[in-house]
């Protein structure tokens, strides 16, 4: 991202961008910056809640405007000020979307006022489309990656759990279902994780016997006989 804004500022000709993108909790962050100067400006953004990048972020359309100093700009005070401060005079956002699904915006400041021309608004959203789906493809293989990773965990934990339950059934002469309620149940009385109690029953360092799901369970009462 930081490469990307410090290119966008060579192909634009603008004298600063900065790229503010959601986090997997749908946050916007500072992701990219050509400057420090630019970075501390949209962390400005972010911490007083307005600027331009916010309205484009949240709209999903461009803003533009071409001076700071004028009206246009009175509807983010604190952020004019800000940039007016550092130097800007002209500030245009584009939103980083992807159909309907927008995941932040791209501010490109400059240092004198004026409209940007048609063409450089073109690349400029162009820049940010094709960062767009850059970002989308890299967190579909990652999110997919971290899927496959929790369904071979769970793979792995449902086979060592068969193995525990075979073996006490085998061990013990029980039906599988019994032999799943021992294993369950010592798991809960010693709070253990019931893979890892299966796993140890596996590896052979834990046995359990089937008076062990008795534990804690009131003794049943005395047969009742009548006198003879």
């Amino acid at each position: 991202m930081h490469g990307l804004a410090e290119q966008c500022v060579d192909l634009l000709g603008v004298d600063a961008v900065g790229l503010l993108v959601t986090d997997q909790r749908g946050r916007l962050q500072v992701m990219g910056a050509s400057s420090e100067q630019t970075r501390l400006l949209e962390l400005f953004q972010l911490q007083n809640d307005q600027g331009p990048c916010l309205v484009c972020f949240r709209s999903g359309r461009p803003v533009h405007c071409a001076d700071l100093t004028g009206p246009q700009a009175g509807a983010w005070p604190r952020f004019a000020e800000q940039a007016r401060l550092a130097g800007f005079r002209a500030v245009s956002a584009f939103p980083m979307r992807l159909r309907e699904q927008v995941i932040g915006a791209m501010n490109l400041f400059q240092l004198h006022p004026g409209e940007l021309d048609a063409g450089t608004a073109g690349l400029a959203q162009a820049m940010a489309d094709i960062a767009t789906i850059g970002l989308l493809q890299e967190r579909a293989i990652r999110e997919s990656e971290v899927l496959s990773e929790q369904l071979h965990r769970a793979l792995d934990s449902r086979v060592v759990i068969e193995q525990a339950k075979g073996m006490l059934g085998e061990r013990h002469a029980l039906p599988m279902d019994e032999a799943f309620t021992l294993l369950r149940s010592h798991a809960r009385s010693s709070h253990q994780n019931l893979t890892d109690l299966a796993r140890s029953m596996v590896t052979r360092t834990t046995d359990l016997q089937p008076s062990d799901s008795d534990q804690g369970s009131p003794a049943p009462p005395e047969e009742h006989r009548p006198e003879s």
